[in-house]
């Protein structure tokens, strides 16, 4: 577990000085705008597992913030945005996506959730964000796009349904290309599906055990890896597949995540 977290924390780290960089860019103070919008694809036709954990995610840290946005949801959210990925959200004249990037074009307002934590803290709070992206954002990719049943039964119908076809057809080609040789650098295409089920049940058994008995994972305050691990876990608790193995896994290995969310009396809605 701790090699684990050491490899999710070195490949953090050029995360962290991309978002570090672009929040002395931005570096205006100005109030976040009234009107901010945030992108993503159609929830009930279209939304795949992953973006649903990214978009949740993004949406939950800045509920916590306290920050103010309206939901749009396009058909082509992910050609709309800058980086390729959802959700985005359009604050005046800016356009950022991703979630840590948008953390720290936040941060760059005055608001942060983690103010109150020390250097250390928050280099551990980056690692266990690192280590969720690293395992259940992979996790949920292959099965979304490796998995054959979940390809041909879920992803293939959902991602082809706003173009007709051959358009669709094409289209869906080229994102599970994609996909395949991003899992493929990151050496998970090689990866047996039991495998990835032994990652993520690993990786559970790691945030629960740093949650234990708190309220939240740092303190007495939600952070952003509140927000992160509350996307990932509540879209896979909630997103109907034809293998509900990591379903499964979470429910017995993030126990304690689980009879949080069901204590705050957390759903779809309240996001």
């Amino acid at each position: 577990l701790d090699s684990l977290l050491q490899e999710s924390c070195l490949r953090m780290s050029a995360n962290v000085l991309l978002t570090e960089s672009m929040s002395l860019e931005v570096g205006s103070r100005e109030p976040w705008p009234s009107d901010v919008q945030l992108f993503q694809p159609y929830e009930v036709e279209q939304i795949l597992l992953p973006d649903t954990a990214s978009c949740l995610a993004v949406q939950a840290f800045l509920h916590m913030a306290g920050l103010h946005f309206t939901i749009e949801m396009r058909s082509n959210a992910e050609n709309m945005s800058p980086s390729g990925k959802v959700p985005f959200i359009r604050a005046g004249a800016f356009v950022i996506s991703e979630m840590d990037p948008i953390v720290a074009f936040v941060n760059t307002k005055g608001i942060s959730l983690t103010e109150k934590l020390d250097l250390g803290q928050k280099a551990d709070m980056r690692a266990y964000m690192s280590l969720v992206n690293n395992v259940l954002g992979n996790a949920e990719l292959y099965i979304s796009w490796q998995d054959p049943v979940t390809l041909t039964s879920v992803t293939s119908p959902r991602h082809s349904a706003p173009h007709p076809w051959p358009l669709g057809a094409l289209l869906t080609w080229q994102k599970k290309a994609q996909v395949t040789r991003r899992l493929g650098a990151l050496g998970w295409t090689s990866k047996s599906l039991e495998e990835v089920y032994t990652e993520v049940e690993t990786c559970c058994r790691a945030l629960s055990e740093r949650l234990d008995n708190s309220p939240y994972f740092f303190g007495q305050r939600p952070t952003e890896l509140d927000a992160l691990v509350f996307g990932h876990v509540f879209s896979t608790l909630t997103t109907p597949l034809p293998e509900n193995r990591m379903k499964e896994i979470m429910q017995q290995r993030a126990h304690r995540i689980v009879d949080w969310f069901r204590a705050e009396g957390v759903d779809r809605k309240s996001t």
